[in-house]
């Protein structure tokens, strides 16, 4: 199976200033974990190649895209919502783009592999398999 790695990311502007404000919130509330400079959901901000919500390619991860993954390491594909914090349940497969496994997916493109952070080093790659639901594609440029 050929797996392509690619740290380019691209986000909307809107996903970028929404996101970005929720980090401002967080390190302001001290009992939230909130990522601190240097993570992978900073850094994601930091060096995304921003789009408009109309010019989003419709194969690329955007909050509150559904997709399928799957683990390459057995090969067990499930499905995620990526949503913001207040609308995550894991069991339901809602995950924050707070969480690493959310800060891996944002802004990636079907194909692309994303390996969440783990303070071990031993989160499992996932694959993107394919997106089931993309606001944007969906005309939805506000969601």
């Amino acid at each position: 199976m050929n797996t392509t790695v690619f740290d380019e990311r691209t986000l909307t502007e809107l996903d970028h200033v929404r996101i970005s404000r929720l980090l401002q919130r967080s390190a302001r509330a001290p009992l939230e974990a909130a990522p601190l400079p240097g993570t992978p959901l900073r850094e994601v901000l930091e060096q995304a190649d921003l789009v408009s919500s109309q010019e989003v390619p419709a194969d690329i991860v955007t909050m509150y895209s559904r997709v399928t993954v799957e683990d390459t390491r057995d090969g067990q594909q499930r499905t995620l919502t990526l949503c913001y914090p207040e609308d995550a349940d894991a069991a339901a497969g809602f995950v924050s783009v707070l969480s690493p496994i959310g800060a891996a997916l944002l802004g990636r493109r079907v194909g692309e592999v994303a390996t969440p952070a783990s303070p071990a080093g031993d989160a499992a790659p996932l694959r993107l398999v394919e997106i089931l639901f993309q606001p944007e594609a969906s005309g939805d440029f506000t969601l």
